[in-house]
């Protein structure tokens, strides 16, 4: 079946087709995505649902709508806020639907929430709520070059800043809540397939394991720290000084003490008690972070043998080493 799409303004290249701009002096219409469901599928839905999408310009509420797509669901892309509750009857027909409603909808916005609460009653309804730091948004506007939806006639950073006091009142009314900071495309899909589409292969939480130096500063967007300074330090052998926590020699060396074996046991332990209650709490994304002095030793060891644990323990998981090339 061709889908239609309508091209109403751009996107942030990191999300592809993740954000529609509205294109100034026209009204854009809606982008309307039939999908087909094969009675007896494993895509066939059994009740009725409504997803209803919004969040920050840039956050990657365009990649939700074709994740939700992807498993089934009606999509519609900037419906106007007046046709919403008349939708929202019509879903019986295609029982499972999802829209976007998000700045582009202008002062008609400051009506949702009463809407929401209306809708709600009649149908299921979830509101997913998408954001990002202001950094990532910048970024992901720059290398696109496009104004923000909110307009040309000021920075990206106050039109961030005023777009999140707009849309304050809706995100208090959003479960989930989805922060995509460091989200690439498929890692979104995937938590929303997890969310949405019954996949209980992994947890539904992506976990970052990294590795710093103190000397550089604690990462600022982590959620765990563990300082491992307390371990001998390979930096003092001059064998190991220019070599990094990956080296086979220097990862032995390091696990050689009884103190590293059972942190790395006890840390394992911990964590594997602490993640489903992430989970739960409806954390989508956890940065946990190992800093000894440089960044390069003991941290980027510890961190490597934690990810393989988690991994081992059926969580998505990914390792990074923000210090290892700093001297």
């Amino acid at each position: 079946m061709a889908h239609t799409r309508h091209r109403a303004g751009t996107v942030p290249a990191e999300f592809g087709n993740s954000l529609r701009l509205a294109t100034p002096g026209r009204v854009n219409p809606p982008r309307v995505v039939p999908s087909v469901i094969k009675p007896g599928s494993a895509q066939a839905p059994r009740t009725r649902e409504l997803v209803i999408i919004t969040g920050l310009s840039g956050s990657g509420k365009g990649t939700v709508l074709k994740a939700l797509e992807d498993l089934g669901y009606y999509s519609v892309d900037n419906l106007p806020i007046g046709l919403i509750y008349k939708f929202a009857e019509l879903t019986a027909s295609v029982r499972r639907a999802a829209i976007v409603v998000d700045i582009r909808e202008g002062a008609a916005l400051d009506r949702f929430p009463a809407l929401f609460k209306r809708i709600r009653r009649k149908i299921p309804t979830r509101l997913i709520f998408l954001e990002s730091d202001d950094a990532t948004l910048i970024r992901r506007f720059s290398e696109t070059r496009r104004p923000h939806p909110l307009g040309a006639d000021q920075s990206v950073a106050t039109s961030i800043t005023d777009e999140r006091e707009r849309l304050e009142p809706i995100r208090r009314l959003a479960d989930p809540i989805i922060n995509t900071t460091k989200f690439n495309v498929h890692e979104l899909r995937d938590t929303i397939h997890n969310l949405f589409g019954g996949r209980k292969k992994s947890p539904d939480v992506l976990i970052q394991v990294t590795s710093f130096g103190f000397r550089h500063g604690v990462p600022t967007d982590s959620d765990l720290v563990f300082d491992v300074r307390f371990l001998p330090n390979p930096n003092y052998i001059p064998a190991f000084k220019n070599l990094s926590g990956k080296n086979p020699g220097v990862a032995r060396y390091i696990r050689s003490f009884p103190q590293t074996v059972e942190f790395i046991e006890r840390i394992s332990d911990l964590l594997v008690y602490l993640l489903p209650h992430y989970v739960e709490e409806g954390k989508s994304y956890l940065t946990i972070a190992f800093g000894c002095t440089g960044g390069r030793h003991r941290s980027v060891m510890l961190a490597h043998e934690i990810r393989k644990r988690l991994a081992a323990a059926g969580y998505r998981v990914k390792e990074t080493h923000r210090d290892l090339l700093k001297k």
